[in-house]
């Protein structure tokens, strides 16, 4: 799905992660704004890539839960996603995400998420 969106990584690093997808016509909701999905999922994304850049090389994650509140409307041309780890743990990691939406070298932030990341065998 990240490739769908043209997501990529842009930065990391242990416990931290940053994904940049373009807000493409095929991402838009009926106002013209990024759509909500475009929004969790990038943020899921970098919480969860976060979470492996804590893990050994021999496992993945799985999202257990995560909960998302969106602040304002993904008005402009792309969105980046700040995933981090508050707490790594071997049988559950604690992790957020902050996703920022910008334009014209603006950024504003327009979703905060909070979850949890199962580690599991790859």
């Amino acid at each position: 799905m990240m490739s769908t969106f043209g997501a990529t990584l842009s930065d990391v690093r242990e416990g931290h992660i940053c994904i940049t997808a373009p807000i493409l016509p095929l991402a838009l909701q009926q106002q013209g704004f990024g759509h909500a999905g475009l929004t969790f999922s990038i943020g899921d994304s970098a919480a969860g890539y976060a979470a492996l850049t804590m893990l050994p090389l021999d496992m993945e994650v799985v999202t257990a839960e995560i909960k998302v509140n969106l602040l304002a409307p993904a008005r402009g041309d792309i969105l980046i996603a700040t995933g981090r780890v508050i707490k790594p743990g071997r049988r559950l990691c604690v992790v957020s995400a902050e996703v920022h939406a910008e334009q014209d070298g603006v950024r504003n932030l327009i979703a905060v998420l909070q979850g949890t990341m199962v580690p599991v065998p790859a």
